[in-house]
């Protein structure tokens, strides 16, 4: 009989889940809102220390919330990280904004700070400044908040921090996804924890996030009767699936402790292997190490990054590379592109050679020795052969 298929991050439940869930049923909150969307909202805006939180269907529709609420519009230029996951800049394009793109930085994986300098330089040279910059925290890591938050500052443009897979993380004290105008988190089935499907949009601007609230229940005006004076979305979290949340969120900082412990011990028994670099942990940075990843030298170890992944793929063991830069994406060809460096791009040089390892808060540690063996077999073999 094969072994259970082990997964690159699923779903973690607490066992704590159903007394929010049952509590939701026996007083008939069925509804999309109620007391745990209430309840979620001040525990999450209480743990990422902002003013409030508002509990969304998805960290897109965070996204999406964040840009309407900065007034983006049809022909505005919206500046994104590169490398990330497409729903960093889909919300751009539906309120008619361009994106631009800026590269990745070797340090963190994240925006550059360089690329961004230069972007600004060419919009404030061609009289058109973005409307908003999305900063990405890529994998749980910190981007460089204080250097690209001081380049914004300049241009007084404000900022979105995408922390959908940060969450849980800090920047030197303070928790990821505060540091922005807006910070947006997601709650995914395969994120650090979960609601299924679901997000949050956090803020310190109160009055925005009320407006917030207002736009994801249909942009309904106070009458009596239905009366609507602008388009609204139907965006809100369910009563039932924010009480998922509430029990999830109490066990949040145990979840960050087991994906720190199981990048240690991936880091452990892979660190030694030269050509297998971990992404790092900048200083004065907690890393959730929502997902373990690595680049892999093809030149050193004589295996390629797909190989690698199709000889996990062998022992039913999940492994992906690195998101797609989404200025690689055909959906976005054409959009302006500012890489780290003027003949170098960090993020097309971490999509050739990155890999996502297995690293579900559950997975066991004979699950996850069964990893690191398979790719030790891996790179002995192809070494053993050249």
């Amino acid at each position: 009989m094969q072994s259970p298929r082990i997964l690159l991050s699923p779903p973690h439940m607490s066992g704590r889940e159903k007394k929010y869930i049952n509590d939701a049923f026996e007083t008939n909150w069925i509804a999309p809102l109620g007391p745990n969307v209430d309840g979620f909202e001040k525990e999450l805006a209480e743990y990422a220390g902002t003013r409030g939180a508002v509990a969304l269907s998805s960290g897109t529709a965070a996204i999406h919330l964040a840009l309407r609420l900065l007034g983006i519009n049809k022909g505005d230029t919206v500046f994104c990280s590169s490398l990330t996951f497409i729903a960093s800049a889909n919300p751009i394009v539906y309120e008619g904004a361009e994106p631009a793109f800026i590269d990745s930085e070797p340090d963190t994986w994240n925006m550059s700070p360089a690329a961004l300098q230069k972007a600004f330089a060419d919009a404030e040279k061609a009289g058109r400044l973005p409307k908003a910059v999305i900063v990405v925290n890529l994998y749980g890591q910190s981007a460089r908040m204080d250097e690209l938050l001081a380049i914004c500052n300049h241009y007084r443009v404000p900022v979105i921090e995408d922390a959908a897979e940060s969450l849980g993380s800090q920047y030197k004290g303070r928790k990821s996804g505060t540091f922005g105008t807006f910070g947006v988190f997601s709650f995914n089935g395969n994120k650090i924890i979960t609601t299924s499907g679901g997000g949050m949009l956090v803020s310190n601007d109160e009055e925005a996030l009320r407006k917030a609230r207002f736009l994801a229940t249909q942009a309904r005006d106070p009458a009596p009767h239905y009366q609507h004076s602008t388009t609204g979305y139907n965006y809100r979290l369910s009563n039932i699936l924010a009480g998922v949340g509430r029990a999830q969120l109490e066990v949040l900082d145990e979840r960050v402790e087991a994906r720190r412990t199981i990048f240690a011990r991936y880091a452990g028994e892979l660190g030694q292997i030269e050509g297998l670099e971990f992404m790092p942990e900048l200083e004065g940075t907690v890393h959730n190490r929502w997902l373990t990843t690595l680049t892999v030298d093809q030149k050193q170890l004589g295996i390629a990054p797909m190989e690698l992944i199709e000889a996990l793929e062998e022992e039913s063991i999940e492994a992906r590379p690195v998101w797609k830069p989404l200025h690689l994406q055909p959906i976005f060809k054409g959009a302006a592109y500012y890489p780290h460096e003027k003949e170098r791009s960090v993020s097309d040089e971490l999509f050739a050679n990155g890999v996502c390892l297995p690293s579900g808060s559950g997975m066991t540690e004979e699950q996850q020795m069964k990893v690191i063996d398979t790719i030790k077999k891996a790179v002995n073999r192809k070494v053993s052969i050249s």
